[in-house]
């Protein structure tokens, strides 16, 4: 008998409970040994409004120091840096209370976010504020130029 078995099943309800977790979860299990640690690169997510004289931005970095977030404006550009600073188990220190560190998704390393607005910004008026994890700033608009006329006497 030619029978023929899928052995990953996505059709199957009881895999639909969770679709591809598990999967990744044993996929990448032994794949970084126990005394390394990761080192990401992380996109920071943003999320950018703007009313008549401003541009307000939200921006969620969770697990950082205030003094580990640096933010630049250049004219209309706007660069959040963050170095997140975790501490990293070593084998050593897991087996001196008994324990075996077998898996550690623990990570360090900078993660950034340059983006651009539509109008230049005022630097001096930029307000900026950290808490839980959110960045929050106030971008004010820098009021335009306006053409003067000039009466030729």
């Amino acid at each position: 008998m030619n029978t023929q078995v899928r052995l990953n099943n996505r059709l199957d309800p009881s895999a639909a409970v969770f679709p591809h977790r598990l999967d990744d979860l044993l996929a990448g299990f032994f794949s970084t040994p126990a005394g390394q640690t990761r080192t990401a690169v992380t996109p920071i997510k943003i999320e950018v409004s703007e009313d008549a004289s401003s541009y307000r931005v939200s921006a969620v970095i969770p697990g950082v120091k205030k003094e580990d977030i640096h933010v630049e404006v250049d004219q209309n550009e706007v660069s959040i840096v963050a170095e997140i600073k975790r501490e990293a188990v070593t084998p050593v220190d897991a087996t001196k209370d008994g324990l075996r560190l077998l898996h550690s998704e623990r990570f360090y390393g900078k993660a950034s976010r340059v983006f651009s607005v539509a109008q230049d910004i005022d630097e001096a008026a930029i307000q900026a504020k950290y808490a839980d994890g959110v960045l929050s700033l106030v971008l004010p608009k820098k009021t335009p130029v306006s053409a003067k006329r000039v009466t030729v006497e």
